[in-house]
């Protein structure tokens, strides 16, 4: 695994400018960058070029997500980041 390519993505996915959004996609990558495969890793990065807004609208069900960011978004909307809680 490209540990250059790793670090970018991770940056990005914590410095999108939309703390709603820094919040959920910061811990995935922590949390999956390293273990996804280089298609899933191209997945991601192509998600992180859409609208902070839409994705974030997509991870949340406010709209359907488009059916190439599908799979990741699904990812996304099963994650659990640590520490959070529903009501806490």
């Amino acid at each position: 695994m490209d540990d250059t390519r790793l670090k970018k993505l991770k940056f990005r996915a914590w410095h999108r400018g939309f703390r709603e959004a820094d919040l959920i996609l910061g811990p995935f990558a922590e949390s999956h960058a390293q273990l996804m495969t280089p298609d899933e890793l191209d997945a991601f990065e192509a998600l992180l070029e859409e609208n902070d807004h839409d994705i974030y609208g997509w991870i949340v069900g406010r709209e359907p997500p488009p059916p190439e960011h599908r799979r990741i978004i699904v990812q996304l909307q099963a994650f659990k980041p640590a520490g959070l809680t529903h009501g806490a």
